[in-house]
């Protein structure tokens, strides 16, 4: 039987990993920690995973290790900067429905920070 996995000269098969082992598709593996850390997070205010949800938490852990507020349009641009095509409206209701389950918070800047208690979720506390 024919398997495209395997060389047909009859010589065996690269068992070496590649040089993008960590890399490709779904970036490297700092990436999918943040990103499983994320998903933790949502699961455990009860939030279904999107990307959408990832990329706008990720956005705004990155300006809070930067000691940076991000509004909406702060976001939106962040986002549109790493090629992620996102409209202003969906970055804006998604940050309405994380503020209103109570992952983020609206400042009075009208800048958005994540909640104490998610905080403590990513930190492992709870």
């Amino acid at each position: 039987m024919y398997n495209p996995q395997l060389p047909t000269d009859g010589t065996p098969a690269n068992s070496t990993p590649s040089l993008n082992a960590g890399a490709g598709v779904f970036g490297n593996n700092a990436e999918r920690n943040s990103n499983e850390r994320i998903k933790h997070l949502l699961k455990s205010f009860g939030l279904r995973t999107s990307l959408i949800r990832l990329k706008v938490i990720d956005a705004l852990l990155t300006a809070a290790q930067n000691e940076r507020s991000l509004g909406v349009r702060g976001i939106h641009s962040q986002l549109l900067e790493l090629d992620i095509p996102l409209s202003f409206l969906s970055v804006r209701e998604v940050l309405k429905r994380l503020c209103s389950e109570g992952v983020i918070t609206l400042n009075a800047d009208k800048s958005y920070s994540l909640h104490q208690k998610a905080t403590a979720v990513l930190d492992g506390q709870i």
